[in-house]
């Protein structure tokens, strides 16, 4: 049998079959999403491979190359749109163990692509007082390969944009599937090849990222009398070249009360909010200008926590005020938005209140402050989703739709030519990670028809 065949090939390598083990490895968060939930839940890889080192991964892609088996690359399986999920079966390749720091300074740190992102970040405090630029709110549990593979941006968004950025991804190490896989360094405009392309195209191994000062933030929570008046202040504040800040999100009533639960008691539920995180020595300006503009501090982590261990104000933030939301109304979803500006808020918020409270995150997209939505969607029907979605688009917001497990319906909506190209180069018989990017498995595939790509080999699972 193949996989036998493979197995065989790997000699030493760690490999796991228990199914119940297996299934766990084959899962990410999936389930954020109603649709990718239906979709997704039969899917399960059949071996999980995990390789100590970067001679191992070749020895596995070797292997893969050889017998035709697919490979699915994963960190901590943090991502939410099925992008770590084996739509083929064949083997995961868990990288959890190669988490070694590589090398750091005060201006960078190269890590194995198994670090998990606290780790990397409390050892440069550590040893340098710097910190990374920006992070996802899972960072406590998330991988630096995988934020680099699934992710775009996060926490400090507002000062350093995100991951596609030139100057946010300093190298990568890559390693492609072939008959005889080649080692690549990556560098400058090179490294978009791989960013955000779901392993589809490359194993990462090595992360290179540069570092910024660090500092002990204050988490703060301002309290407004509705949403757009959280919205106004989050983007003045955004634009205050003098405060320093990290985090700005703005939250509306009554989701801030009903889903913050370690911080309910500070949160009045006819409160909208904005959660920020800002630099100590910025703390009386942010007061300063929130009594100047009429903002209420309801919680500074420096003075309202009397002792208590509460999660960072980053916890309320990005993915993980859907998370929480989940966990009060299991019912709930939510979309990945962009708004303009706050008049396409205002007009998306007329048209649809309550059924999608708004949560934004305020970030510096191309040097320009912007919101990024990661609104609550109160689902009820997969049409009546597709009609959101639709809204938001002919009112000239984009939305980056988390419920497609492909690259190009995310978001992209087209293909990206660069990433293509080095997929012929570095995986020439499509073994990594089938069926997520509609360019190699269709390229004919008409994004403006208005129909689903579905991966084939997801169909005939769906069917069984």
């Amino acid at each position: 049998m193949t996989l036998d065949a493979f197995r065989s090939d790997l000699g030493a390598i760690k490999v796991e079959d228990n199914p119940k083990f297996v299934q766990k490895k084959s899962r990410d968060f999936y389930w954020y999403s109603p649709v990718l939930k239906r979709q997704l839940e039969g899917v399960s890889a059949e071996l999980v491979v995990t390789p100590q080192s970067e001679a191992e991964v070749v020895q596995v892609l070797r292997a893969a190359y050889r017998h035709g088996v697919a490979i699915t690359p994963r960190g901590a399986g943090t991502g939410n749109y099925g992008q770590a999920m084996p739509l083929s079966g064949g083997a995961i390749l868990d990288l959890s163990a190669m988490d070694r720091i590589v090398h750091s300074d005060a201006t960078r740190v190269r890590a194995q692509a198994g670090a998990i992102l606290e780790k990397m970040d409390r050892h440069t405090k550590a040893e340098h007082g710097a910190e990374m630029r920006f992070f996802p709110s899972t960072y406590r549990t998330a991988t630096i390969g995988g934020f680099v593979a699934g992710g775009s941006g996060g926490v400090g968004s507002i000062r350093w944009g995100g991951l596609r950025n030139f100057g946010n991804i300093l190298g990568l190490t890559v390693v492609t599937c072939e008959e005889e896989p080649r080692v690549l360094k990556l560098e400058g405009a090179d490294v978009l090849k791989v960013a955000h392309a779901y392993g589809t195209n490359g194993i990462i191994t090595e992360v290179e990222i540069p570092l910024t000062a660090a500092y002990d933030w204050v988490g703060v929570i301002l309290g407004f009398p509705d949403i757009i008046e959280a919205c106004r202040f989050g983007e003045a504040l955004g634009r205050q070249d003098g405060i320093l800040v990290k985090e700005i999100a703005p939250v509306a009533a009554p989701v801030a009360h009903d889903y913050f639960g370690h911080h309910r008691r500070f949160i009045p539920r006819e409160s909208s909010v904005v959660v920020a995180m800002v630099a100590p020595q910025s703390v009386e300006a942010l007061e300063v200008y929130a009594r100047h503009s009429d903002a209420k501090i309801l919680f500074r982590s420096d003075r309202d926590a009397q002792g208590e261990r509460l999660p960072p104000v980053f916890e309320l933030c990005w993915n993980h005020t859907t998370m929480l939301g989940l966990k009060v109304d299991p019912s709930i979803t939510y979309l990945q938005t962009q708004y303009p500006d706050l008049e396409r808020v205002k007009r998306i918020h007329e048209l649809l209140g309550d059924e999608l409270p708004l949560h934004l995150e305020v970030i510096r997209f191309d040097g320009r402050v912007v919101f990024s939505g990661l609104p609550i969607v109160r689902f009820t029907t997969e049409e009546r989703l597709e009609e959101i979605i639709a809204m938001h688009e002919e009112n000239g917001c984009l939305v980056f739709n988390p419920h497609r497990y492909t690259l190009e319906e995310g978001g992209m909506k087209r293909t990206d030519r660069g990433q293509l190209a080095f997929k012929r180069e570095a995986d020439p018989k499509g073994i990594l990670n089938p069926g997520k990017m509609v360019a190699w498995e269709n390229p004919d595939f008409d994004f403006d028809s208005g129909r689903q790509w579905l991966f084939s080999g997801l169909q005939r699972a769906d069917a069984a």
